[in-house]
């Protein structure tokens, strides 16, 4: 099991952008992805006075965390949830409005290090990929019943993989042999199927394609561009939406939804801008901040992380 597993990614700077809003009495925060709950047991211990609700789509994250948690009692409430189901969550639980909202995006640790997920390139495993294994199809599923030209699509729109033609006619070819089960057969292609020219830049080769499946396979990027619209609208005025991104496909999301409520919306010209036009946001970074070269050191994985940060300034105007 990797050390990285439970060094939560730039933990101190999320802690400290959330801060001001969770330093008032009675306040709730949201971990949207509780993982194996390291962001989530550091806010129960920096904010004795919050309350917590944390959600994840892996059974098995829930169960480890709840063990971490434990101590905590009423204070921590686990659902099992994908963070795009947060209106609902917080809609059963009774509660209104939020102080807090914390979105660690991408692969936890726990999912990673778990070679029998089959995330991971580095190590051969089961073609699964499900970030709840209770549902959906498997990225096995994927590549030995989807049509060309939408895996295609696939890879380049969220693998952002510039082979992507000439990695799908392997697989097309391939399957038609023999359908895929296990990683180390589909990274051993792509190896084959890529020139020279495109296997000497950025790491290993199948990282594009393995990115551009899970994403598929989880719904990723439609989950975020409906969770960090609904994540705002739940914050009470004085509250905070903090979100680690790992790839630029969310990060451009996250940026998207940050800067439209950080701007006015009146018409061009006005002398004096009426309330309904103010922004609703004021933004805590200036662009996405990046981890320190010494947390990169101490956990590599924090390495791609990019950190952005939103305050709820006014009420949204009906």
């Amino acid at each position: 099991m990797s050390n990285d597993r439970h060094v939560p990614v730039m933990l101190q700077r999320c802690l400290d952008m959330l801060a001001p809003a969770l330093q008032r009495p009675g306040a709730v925060v949201v971990d949207c992805t509780l993982g194996l709950g390291g962001h989530s047991e550091a806010l129960l211990e920096r904010f004795p006075e919050a309350r917590l609700v944390a959600l994840d789509r892996d059974k098995e994250a829930l169960r480890l965390s709840g063990e971490r948690l434990a101590r905590y009692g009423d204070r921590a409430t686990l659902v099992h949830a994908v963070y795009d189901e947060l209106p609902e969550v917080l809609d059963r639980l009774g509660i209104p409005k939020v102080d807090g909202v914390l979105f660690d995006l991408g692969v936890s640790s726990m999912q990673l290090d778990e070679a029998d997920r089959g995330f991971a390139y580095a190590q051969d495993a089961p073609l699964d990929m499900r970030m709840d294994q209770t549902a959906g199809i498997s990225a096995a599923e994927v590549l030995n019943t989807y049509p060309a030209g939408e895996l295609v699509r696939i890879l380049r729109a969220y693998g952002e993989e510039k082979q992507a033609k000439r990695i799908v006619s392997a697989i097309v070819r391939e399957r038609e042999k023999e359908p895929f089960t296990h990683s180390a057969r589909l990274v051993e292609l792509i190896r084959d199927a890529l020139p020279q020219a495109a296997k000497r830049t950025g790491g290993n080769p199948a990282k594009r394609t393995f990115q551009a499946l899970r994403i598929e396979v989880n719904h990723e990027l439609e989950s975020v561009e409906k969770a960090i619209p609904a994540a705002v609208k739940a914050l009470a005025v004085g509250g905070r939406v903090v979100v680690l991104s790992y790839q630029s496909l969310e990060d451009r999301i996250v940026k998207g939804v940050f800067a439209a409520g950080a701007a006015t919306t009146a018409p061009p010209g006005l002398p004096v801008v009426p309330e309904k036009y103010q922004p609703r946001l004021k933004l805590l970074t200036r662009g996405a901040e990046l981890p320190t070269e010494e947390e990169v050191a101490e956990n590599r994985r924090a390495a791609p992380a990019r950190l952005r940060g939103v305050e709820r300034i006014r009420e949204d105007v009906q």
